[in-house]
């Protein structure tokens, strides 16, 4: 029996655990120079002290303007490299492992003068209207994320993972909803996207597994459903993708918002789905922040991994809480042994 507290490896990552920290935008650059301050490293350092098996940085971005805001990650230069070595390194001596979410916002960079998208369609009234990528720029923004994961490689992170979820970017491209190019790009959906994995693979180490996220479906009318999920998800495996970081949602209303609904593990049935569909691990998102939720969703191999957002927001310590729950062995900082009840 597997439960979450069993050792996972693929290829050349392995991992204590099934936990994982989601990323999570923490709009905390102060320079807006997309340089990671002492807040990040006390973010995710204290996570690692608290026992997850893997860290996942927030959504780093492969050029200013493909920011949320401009107080975002990046990696579109050299000098970001140094901070973000310093939390991986710390990160490593407490047990986890490291991942970077590689990303552009597309027409959700909210401080970009003119964002840019596939098509010239604002998100909704309250965002700017983009301007429409020429195709020879659609062409040239992989090499932008394969510097990004050039970079990330540099900084000693242990894999990565390409944001294709949330209506950023890649997510835009792959959805009929949000692309109405005339062009190869438009004409074929999911071939930005596999561009962007085939350049990002192509600056990895052969043993280092990428992840994807995924919106598995759109909650808006006119949005894609499973079935394109599937789909893409099939074509980005052949392109070089590992494993799959499943969540829904990001263009229309945010699920994790309250609309169309936040019961608890609402998006694991969609991992579940992708994982056997596709043929491939799956990290399982949406309020698994109950221990013994999360362990049913390993145990009843639902998914390989599980990522626990908002609970870590609350308890860096959530993993080592969970241990003392399940009552399953894990390693408790000597400084803090105290504090957990004694398994003898």
């Amino acid at each position: 029996m597997i439960d979450l507290f069993t050792p996972w490896t693929f290829k050349g990552l392995e991992l204590k655990n099934r936990v994982v920290m989601p990323p999570m935008c923490q709009y905390s650059v102060e320079k807006k120079d997309g340089i990671a301050t002492d807040w990040h490293f006390v973010h995710y350092v204290s996570r690692a002290i608290g026992g997850a098996g893997l860290v996942i940085i927030e959504m780093t971005d492969v050029e200013p303007d493909g920011r949320i805001s401009d107080n975002d990650l990046g990696l579109w230069s050299d000098d970001q490299i140094p901070a973000l070595a310093r939390i991986v390194d710390a990160c490593h001596r407490y047990g986890a492992k490291v991942a970077v979410q590689i990303a552009h916002a597309g027409r959700k960079a909210e401080d970009a003068a003119v964002p840019v998208a596939p098509s010239a369609i604002a998100f909704n009234d309250q965002y700017k209207t983009p301007r429409a990528l020429t195709t020879d720029e659609v062409k040239a923004m992989p090499e932008k994320f394969a510097q990004a994961v050039k970079r990330a490689i540099k900084a000693g992170f242990d894999t990565i993972e390409l944001h294709g979820a949330h209506g950023y970017l890649i997510h835009q491209f792959q959805s009929p909803y949000t692309n109405k190019r005339t062009d190869e790009y438009g004409k074929d959906l999911f071939k930005f996207g596999s561009e962007v994995v085939q350049a990002a693979r192509s600056e990895m180490p052969t043993d280092m597994p990428l992840i994807m996220r995924i919106s598995a479906i759109e909650y808006v009318d006119g949005g894609y459903g499973l079935d394109h999920s599937i789909a893409f998800s099939k074509v980005y495996k052949d392109a070089g993708v590992d494993v799959f970081h499943i969540s829904a949602g990001g263009e229309g209303p945010i699920a994790a918002a309250g609309k169309p609904g936040t019961h608890a593990a609402y998006q694991v049935p969609f991992a579940r789905t992708i994982k056997e569909a596709v043929g491939a691990p799956v990290i399982a998102v949406g309020r698994l922040d109950d221990p013994v939720l999360a362990n049913a969703v390993i145990g009843n191999e639902e998914a390989d991994l599980v990522a626990v957002g908002r609970g870590m927001l609350r308890n860096p310590y959530w993993t080592l809480e969970a241990a003392t729950q399940l009552h399953k062995e894990t390693n408790i900082p000597r400084q803090y042994q105290f504090g957990f009840p004694s398994r003898h």
